[in-house]
């Protein structure tokens, strides 16, 4: 799942939400200078914003083809497993994750960070959750009833921020473990997106559960989720909620 985003790139990056300015903002006012290092930069939605924000940004991302859209849009980007990438000396104010530390280690992850982060450098990884309106939420969820009801979870009929809430503890519980960090802060930024019945249906097949659904099914889900949308008048506004685990480098040894 983790190396399927790749297989349309353009998509991707057109359709997939950006991340609140103010979230952006707040982690390079953390950070003790400009140079990040993106882990999963995938198309560099996130590194442009950061880029936007003043920072330098290198990209590290498992997936060739994903990691060479990102350079034809003028981004630096090494391809390999974050936990195993070879950074030559190389060392960041901070460490970045936008929707890509779930695939990473999380203790592995974070002694990897510590290693390339400079004194006070602060590893932000961070999540975009979907939180829509009670009407939207039984809305897709009977989709997903009616089109795939033996799946054993679907996400449109619980709350999804309690799903993201075991990803940040697990991610909070990594960075612990490594041993290098101060104790991690958890944020949280609110933010909406109006949709089109098309924006929505181009993102749709992004997600990672999107890879494992078969192509059939995803057709049905697409009318599906399009007919919904019809009758909410052909558009809709997402509330979503960037959520932050994030923690300051506190060993005096830190390279640098």
């Amino acid at each position: 799942m983790a190396e399927s985003f790749g297989s349309d790139p353009e998509r991707y990056d057109r359709a997939r939400p950006r991340y609140p300015e103010a979230m952006v903002e707040a982690i390079v006012a953390a950070a003790p200078g400009p140079d990040v290092l993106d882990v999963g930069i995938g198309t560099g939605i996130a590194a442009r914003q950061f880029q936007a924000a003043g920072c330098t940004v290198l990209g590290v991302d498992v997936d060739t083809r994903i990691a060479e859209f990102a350079r034809r849009g003028g981004l630096e980007v090494e391809v390999a497993p974050f936990e195993a990438w070879d950074p030559a000396g190389r060392t960041f104010d901070a460490v970045v994750a936008g929707q890509t530390w779930h695939w990473i280690d999380p203790v592995a992850g974070a002694a990897k960070a510590a290693e390339v982060l400079r004194p006070g450098g602060r590893l932000a990884v961070f999540w975009n959750v979907f939180r829509p309106s009670p009407e939207v939420a039984e809305a897709f969820a009977g989709v997903y009833r009616r089109i795939l009801p033996d799946l054993p979870y679907n996400a449109w009929a619980a709350s999804s921020l309690d799903g993201y809430s075991a990803l940040s503890a697990k991610a909070a519980e990594g960075v612990r473990r490594a041993g290098a960090f101060d104790d991690p802060e958890q944020w949280r930024f609110d933010w909406q997106r109006s949709y089109t019945r098309d924006e929505w249906l181009d993102q749709l097949p992004t997600s990672g559960e999107a890879a494992r659904i078969p192509p059939a099914a995803m057709e049905e889900l697409l009318a599906g989720f399009g007919a919904a949308i019809d009758t909410m008048g052909g558009a809709f506004t997402m509330r979503y909620a960037a959520v932050v685990v994030t923690a300051a480098l506190s060993r005096t040894d830190a390279p640098g």
